[in-house]
């Protein structure tokens, strides 16, 4: 359906001054901003497998007023240990730059061994939910719309009660309502844990090669606040799967959401959508299961977009130290080719264990980049590789097009050269500003917010959607925007990185481009709906079968 633009004067409202030569500076704002998360994995000396994988960090916005909030997910002390219980903790975002801490009388503090979660309003009421996985059992919360949550995780039927990690909700059966899919990883409990040594009689941490790895689970939904554990009948049992990352694309443009997971020391497997409610695993045919070499690599994180505006979704991985990072470039015949080893994004992570990683325009040229967050597994790894640590710097590689990237950490502040053992990692625009921050999170340790200064000096428009016959949120509908004759699109996901989720109002870097010719959505139910003549430096908000619905002018407070 196309509709005319929605007249709003931008001209007072929106000081966006174009600059070229604007330089990007992420600043570390986390103490001003009020942020004292510091994640717990309850190490004590005993060396359990799941202390080093987390945390994540979802970003949501858990009242509907607009500002985009923070949800940590924590672990806690194992139960032979006399500590404290801790548990999630939620900041509401004031709309100032700072954060409050919200968490008591949530319904999120509860205590749990907390991996990662995913948030999306999986019944179609208007209001945020979150699923937080867990050394089993998961949890589901209700969102009311109010910053407070209620655990309906029973009622629900999705307490998976495995070693689970990351998670998504995507609707792969296209019938207006979310479906939830849960990446788990290894066969582990105290009773099982194994003894493993670096270095002679001192315990370290196991690989996974140790342990019997574990099937992902998929929940359908009934529609009625319910779900159905579809795994099996779906196509996608995998007792062997180690999995720790998922991202959803739609692989093949067939209009059905496909699903990539990352698994350790397990072959990544790529799941496209039949459109009958099953799934095959396509990943050795398309190239993506192994190394160059061969080799199942440890994979982490994981995230998706068409990064050179081919129109078809590629890959970014983290991988293992001495492994690289994996960029996958979608070739369109049903190969992927990984570009990271002849690119500058192979040489620079050669060393580094990447966990957190995902695609966004820092710089709003037009052109997705990638952040990556790395940190070890083990604390005493130095011992016995000289050049790796355990603390290790995040990176940012700027996409100069033509699928060239390179490293430019040394040239957006110190912030981002402090090291950290990284592990979560999102991206919102926590201020309204346009451009595009990042929180990361360190296992053991604190989190970091960083703030982008600068990058809203190019143009943005940010897109927000409803749906009314498809899921509520727009999950796996597809936003393409045409300015200045060129055309790029991106897809409203849930889940990507590690552990985490960034916010789903989409970002898109104009450039100097002023004004869009066209906006356009193609919802999961078919509908189509383009608007016309847009100007930039506004967040809209197209809902399925009405077009434009609301434009908010984007304030760059100097």
């Amino acid at each position: 359906m196309t509709r005319p633009f929605l007249l709003i004067s931008v001209a007072v409202a929106c000081a966006v001054v174009l600059s070229a030569a604007t330089p990007v500076v992420f600043t570390d704002v986390t103490e001003p901003a009020g942020i004292r998360f510091t994640h717990t994995n309850g190490a004590f000396g005993a060396k359990y497998m799941p202390e080093t994988f987390g945390s994540g960090v979802l970003w949501l916005d858990v009242d509907g007023d607009g500002w985009q909030d923070i949800l940590f997910v924590n672990g806690t002390a194992w139960p032979e240990r006399d500590a404290a219980a801790t548990h999630a903790v939620l900041y509401r975002n004031n709309g100032d730059g700072t954060f409050s801490d919200v968490t008591r009388g949530s319904g999120l503090d509860v205590p749990l061994y907390g991996m990662g979660g995913a948030a999306a309003d999986f019944d179609n009421d208007g209001h945020v939910d979150v699923y937080l996985t867990a050394l089993g059992p998961n949890r589901l919360f209700k969102g009311r719309g109010d910053g407070t949550f209620a655990d309906v995780t029973t009622a629900a039927g999705v307490g998976d009660p495995s070693f689970s990690t990351s998670a998504l909700w995507f609707d792969y059966d296209k019938d207006g309502h979310l479906d939830l899919f849960v990446a788990n990883y290894v066969a582990w409990s105290p009773d099982t844990d194994l003894f493993c040594s670096l270095v002679g009689d001192t315990k370290s941490y196991c690989t996974p090669e140790s342990y019997q790895g574990h099937s992902p689970t998929l929940y359908r939904n009934r529609g009625d606040q319910t779900f159905e554990e579809v795994t099996t009948a779906a196509g996608l049992r995998n007792p062997s799967s180690k999995a720790l990352g998922v991202a959803m694309l739609d692989v093949d443009s067939d209009g059905w959401m496909d699903l990539f997971v990352t698994n350790d020391t397990q072959p990544d497997q790529l799941f496209r959508n039949r459109g009958d409610g099953t799934f095959e695993d396509i990943g050795v045919l398309a190239g993506v299961a192994f190394s160059e070499a061969g080799v199942a690599r440890a994979g982490m994180g994981v995230d998706t977009i068409d990064y050179d505006r081919s129109g078809r979704p590629d890959l970014v991985i983290g991988n293992f130290s001495t492994e690289m990072m994996a960029l996958y470039h979608n070739e369109g015949n049903g190969l992927f080719i990984d570009e990271a080893p002849r690119s500058e994004i192979g040489r620079a992570t050669r060393l580094t264990l990447t966990f957190g990683c995902f695609f966004f325009d820092f710089d709003l040229d037009g052109w997705p980049d990638i952040f990556a967050a790395n940190g070890h597994v083990a604390d005493d790894v130095e011992r016995v590789q000289s050049r790796i640590t355990y603390a290790q710097r995040p990176q940012l590689f700027r996409n100069l097009g033509q699928g060239n990237f390179e490293e430019i950490i040394a040239r957006v502040g110190s912030a981002l050269g402090t090291p950290m053992v990284g592990r979560g990692a999102a991206y919102a625009d926590l201020d309204n500003d346009g451009d595009l921050d990042v929180i990361v999170t360190a296992n053991g340790g604190p989190a970091r917010l960083l703030r982008n200064d600068g990058g809203n000096a190019n143009h943005v428009l940010r897109v927000r959607v409803i749906g009314t016959a498809s899921n509520r949120d727009g999950i796996g509908a597809r936003v393409e925007v045409t300015a200045g004759g060129d055309t790029r699109w991106q897809t409203v996901k849930t889940g990507s990185s590690y552990l985490s989720q960034s916010e789903l109002t989409l970002t898109f870097g104009l450039g100097p481009a002023p004004t869009l010719s066209t906006v356009r959505v193609t919802w999961p139910s078919g509908q189509v709906d383009t608007v016309d003549a847009v100007e930039a430096d506004q967040t809209i908000t197209i809902e399925e079968g009405a077009g434009l619905v609301a434009a908010t002018p984007i304030v760059v407070r100097g």
